[in-house]
């Protein structure tokens, strides 16, 4: 089936069957493999996109379910927000394996654009679900407090 989306900013149409996760046309059929797969259930935020402007776990969102959205992908990630999270993410030195980095990025990216200014419980709650296993933890939120405060200078 011929489905219709932008994709960072560009149109593409694809041919897609029905019920295919958007994971695998990102990674597969158009070959932008910052967005990971993890576990496939939506359980552990790697593969988070954003979808009309809202982080969404691609690997349980099927593509005929998207068509006619803009989705954005960590490749695709250009705006003030996420320049500020990217700037913090390097100046801490948040990334050790950086396997689930790309999911984290665009939740926390998702978290500012809803709560500029988010409390540590605030980056907890809304970072819950983003599973890192290197256990970086403190320094995601270190990182997104950083992105708060660049953003507001």
């Amino acid at each position: 089936m011929a489905i219709t989306l932008k994709l960072n900013g560009e149109i593409q149409t694809l041919d897609a069957d029905p019920g295919t996760p958007l994971l695998w046309v990102i990674r597969d059929d158009l070959k932008l493999t910052g967005t990971k797969f993890g576990c496939g259930v939506a359980a552990c935020g790697a593969c988070t996109v954003h979808v009309d402007g809202v982080p969404v776990r691609s690997c349980q969102t099927y593509v005929e379910d998207v068509e006619g959205s803009e989705i954005t992908t960590i490749e695709g990630l250009n705006s003030d927000i996420g320049r500020a999270v990217q700037t913090a993410w390097a100046e801490l030195d948040v990334v050790q394996c950086g396997y689930c980095q790309s999911g984290q990025i665009m939740s926390a990216v998702g978290l500012l654009s809803e709560n500029a200014k988010p409390s540590g419980t605030d980056i907890d709650d809304y970072m819950n679900g983003n599973a890192c296993r290197c256990a970086t933890y403190q320094r995601i939120r270190a990182a997104i407090l950083r992105a708060a405060d660049l953003m507001e200078a």
